[in-house]
């Protein structure tokens, strides 16, 4: 492993401990101030709240623009022009053969340079003398020039301007093997150097080779990809080994570092790969067909059903007339077996557990496919919700902020609350999304895990809904007013209490699943600690900021009061007045 990416290794182990969205464990819950901090709702405006966010938020990784591509790839060819005491172009060639790793370029430079030096193709000395004075012939096209026609590259073969302009014209033409361009003498390695390229070629020519130049490198650097999205120029350098592989770039689009398919945390790469198959896979139209078809008994061929009577003839030129429930012929069918809409011989058959293998098998794609189609329906919806999501945060932050900043007469750095409660929307809808790639490939025998699984991802889906609904539609009411409000002070603390709410069910959420559920014994049952979790969102004492040996909140109702006279719910934690019976976020009983 390069030198370099070991140091990288070490650092990005030192760093892991800052995830991203959802990251964090129970430690983050130690402190008593941490605990206080969470029964109020941060105020958006202060400094402490931008501080929080941005550690919440800490990244692994860097995104890069074209003009840091460019300046990093210019450092570290100076770099290794320096050390080794080379040109420029040749750095920048010892670099292209060796996957713009510096160590890796310094490593074997200095074990034997002379070994490099023949396999990149960079030569100390030239192996022909340069004709000087005289005419010479191509070796390409045999014609005789004068010597100043002529080019050559560090081993001194020449051949004329034309030649040297189709070959390397060729080349790049044929895309990005360019970069490794050699002498066209068929006996010589001789590397042909960036200022040939620029000397010899068109405009046309060295824009393309500068375009494969930037790219190679990101694309031949391990620690570098561009961002996926289409049309998007950004790429990313990541820190390997440092936890999340989510990655979110400048042009809004998240994917994931690892398979660079939409960010899917909390689910793992593989079950994404099959999942995107399974949607895409010619066998669910098999699975369809199989469900909602049966073959004529006679030509094979699959029929569909699209009218009431049992009656089936089959299209031309088989014309074959049977029964849809037995596929029996229809001559044998008469008042007997019970009329045109029903089939006793099969409802028998069916009653004694007569299937034949073809029965059993549509039986087997039809439930195949009704489950399939109740988890991508989910899916799909909540990607489209997620979208619909996406538009309401670009015109909030565009067009609404600043009209309700002018009605309620209050500056728009005080309305922050509702930009974070929709990047909360659009981050839980995602997450929720593949919740349900996840349920899908779930086994079906691990009820336990199931029954965890469906209670954490219903609170969360619950909890999402109150919050997408109150920023969605009663946000219009103070948007549509005339005047200031008097109880948007109100609906502040509501608003930002639902987006505290639903990140803890979605921490929860997400930290079970990347768990593997494990928090399930053996028994299909949670532990006493998960279910605390789970509802608190917390560590396992209480969240009033209480010593260690105080009595967890579950044990009472009158224990959840705190010093300031408020109860914590003990669903969602939030603090309510003393007075109140139901919890003012989640509409709890007390």
């Amino acid at each position: 492993m390069d030198s370099e990416d070991e140091f990288d290794m070490q650092d990005a182990a030192a760093e892991s401990a800052d995830d991203d969205f959802y990251s964090g464990g129970d430690d983050a819950f130690e402190s008593d101030d941490a605990d206080v901090a969470d029964f109020e709702f941060i105020d958006n405006d202060s400094d402490d709240s931008d501080d929080l966010i941005s550690h919440r938020h800490q990244q692994n990784y860097t995104i890069l623009s074209e003009a840091d591509i460019c300046q990093r790839q210019d450092d570290d060819i100076m770099r290794i022009s320096t050390v080794l005491s080379i040109s420029k172009v040749s750095a920048s060639i010892l670099l292209r053969y060796y996957k713009w790793s510096v160590s890796k370029v310094n490593d074997e430079w200095f074990a034997d340079e002379e070994k490099v030096r023949r396999v990149v193709g960079l030569l100390e000395k030239p192996v022909v003398e340069f004709p000087d004075g005289r005419e010479v012939t191509c070796g390409i096209c045999f014609e005789i020039y004068p010597s100043d026609r002529l080019h050559a590259s560090a081993c001194g073969h020449p051949f004329c301007s034309s030649c040297w302009q189709g070959y390397i014209s060729t080349a790049i033409n044929d895309g990005p093997g360019c970069l490794m361009l050699r002498c066209p003498d068929p006996s010589c390695g001789a590397a042909v150097g960036q200022d040939m390229i620029n000397e010899l070629t068109s405009d046309e020519d060295k824009e393309k080779y500068s375009r494969y130049f930037i790219r190679s490198y990101i694309e031949d650097n391990r620690k570098t990809k561009w961002c996926p999205a289409p049309g998007c120029d950004y790429a990313v350098d990541f820190i390997v080994g440092s936890g999340s592989y989510d990655v979110s770039c400048h042009c809004s689009y998240s994917f994931c570092w690892n398979c660079t398919e939409e960010a899917h945390r909390p689910v793992d790469c593989g079950t994404v790969a099959k999942w995107i198959l399974k949607n895409s896979a010619e066998s669910e139209n098999m699975n369809w067909i199989l469900a909602n078809s049966k073959p004529c008994p006679k030509c094979k061929r699959p029929i569909e059903k699209n009218q009431g009577c049992m009656h089936i003839t089959c299209t031309p030129p088989c014309k074959f007339e049977f029964c849809w429930l037995c596929l029996g012929a229809w001559s044998d069918h008469g008042e007997r077996t019970g009329g045109f809409y029903a089939c006793n011989r099969y409802e028998t058959a069916k009653q004694e557990g007569v299937y034949d293998d073809a029965e059993k098998r549509r039986e087997m794609a039809k439930n195949s496919l009704e489950r399939y189609t109740h988890y991508y329906e989910r899916w799909a919806t909540n990607q489209s919700s997620r979208q619909k999501a996406l538009a309401d945060l670009q015109q909030m932050q565009t067009v609404h902020l600043e009209k309700l900043s002018d009605i309620q007469c209050q500056p728009e750095s005080q309305l922050k609350f509702i930009t974070e409660a929709w990047l909360q929307i659009v981050e839980c809808r995602r997450v929720l999304k593949w919740t349900y790639a996840y349920g899908y490939y779930l086994p079906e025998h691990e009820h336990g895990k199931r029954q965890f699984f469906e209670y954490l991802q219903g609170e969360a889906e619950s909890g999402l809904e109150r919050l997408h609904q109150c920023a969605e539609k009663e946000l219009q009411v103070y948007l549509n007013s005339e005047g200031p409000s008097k109880d948007f002070n109100e609906f502040r603390t509501k608003l930002a209490g639902l987006t505290s709410v639903t990140r803890n069910y979605f921490e929860n959420l997400v930290r079970a699943l990347e768990n593997g559920l494990s928090d399930v014994d053996s028994h299909g049952a949670c532990s006493r600690t998960t279910n605390s979790k789970s509802l608190g969102g917390g560590s396992s004492r209480g969240r009033s900021g209480r010593g260690k040996g105080s009595t967890s909140r579950s044990s009472g109702p009158s224990r959840n009061i705190d010093d300031s006279g408020h109860w914590s719910c003990e669903h969602c934690t939030y603090a309510n007045i003393r007075s109140a019976t139901i919890c003012a976020i989640c509409q709890q009983c007390r």
